[in-house]
């Protein structure tokens, strides 16, 4: 029995993959018991290095950290999308100057560390940490998703646009209209993947002293008086980072999900109008 992809497995395929498949769950389960046994056996789980999180004090710093985390990454998130919309405007732009000069922005910064920027603003600019890991994050993402946005446009079908333009429609109806709508669906996705990496890249603000959540975790993992708890703060940490990068995707599905059932996207999605209907901002037909 066949598919139109592939051949149907039969028994002795079955058991193969059954074999192979209790093999490998066997040979995670053992890797996960060594990892496990190690981190008993270098005293990982003793009351000592796990004490330091029963006091309000290490909680509350945690929680401070966490929170200023949280900030940095809401500033940096907004400021990046923001940016990224200039640039992609201005790579997408008639004038060829715009473009050359917004071309040139975006390269540089996607060429630069985010590291390097980030030391560049807070050692020679003479700025806060906060506003230097803000800006240093909204250079580098905001100059990737411009990229982003520019692709996902560039990849709605070209004659969408100069239906839409035959119709007598400016440009920026057209893209808020036609183009932007359609685009937006191909492009979140890689939206959100750029807003993980940035979550992420809050944690390089501890190395100028920004007080974000790796940073308070650091300074529990180097108190000589709780035994040095560093396994302890990671097992504490990382889970938190894990839970936030997939609550950024899971809103990502459920933005995705609203856009399908949105009446508005989906009349944009639609091609020729009716004869006699009028479009935004076009005027009547003369007579």
């Amino acid at each position: 029995m066949t598919t139109a992809l592939y051949d149907v497995p039969g028994p002795k395929t079955k058991r193969r993959h059954l074999f192979y498949g209790i093999g490998s769950t066997v040979v995670i389960l053992a890797l996960i018991g060594w990892i496990i046994y190690l981190l008993f056996d270098t005293g990982q789980f003793t009351a000592q290095k796990w004490s330091p999180f029963e006091y309000k004090g290490i909680q509350e710093l945690l929680l401070r950290g966490l929170g200023n985390t949280l900030k940095a990454f809401a500033y940096a998130a907004v400021l990046s999308l923001a940016l990224g919309g200039v640039l992609a405007a201005g790579r997408l732009s008639e004038f060829r100057l715009v473009r050359w000069v917004c071309t040139l922005l975006v390269e540089f910064f996607r060429a630069m560390p985010v590291l390097v920027m980030i030391f560049f603003i807070y050692v020679a600019l003479k700025v806060e940490p906060l506003p230097s890991l803000v800006a240093g994050l909204t250079l580098y993402n905001g100059s990737v998703l411009a990229e982003v946005f520019r692709t996902g446009i560039k990849s709605v079908e070209r004659g969408q646009g100069e239906a839409a333009y035959s119709l007598g429609m400016r440009k920026t109806q057209v893209m808020r209209h036609v183009l932007v709508p359609q685009a937006l669906r191909a492009m979140l996705p890689t939206i959100i993947s750029q807003l993980v990496v940035a979550l992420k890249d809050t944690s390089l603000g501890y190395l100028i002293t920004y007080e974000e959540f790796l940073h308070a975790g650091k300074l529990i993992a180097s108190n000589l008086d709780y035994g040095l708890p560093f396994i302890p703060v990671v097992m504490i940490i990382s889970p938190i980072y894990i839970g936030m990068c997939m609550l950024l995707s899971w809103l990502a599905n459920w933005v995705s999900k609203r856009q399908k059932r949105n009446p508005k996207v989906e009349s944009a999605e639609v091609g020729a109008p009716e004869p006699g209907t009028l479009l935004p901002g076009a005027g009547r037909p003369k007579e």
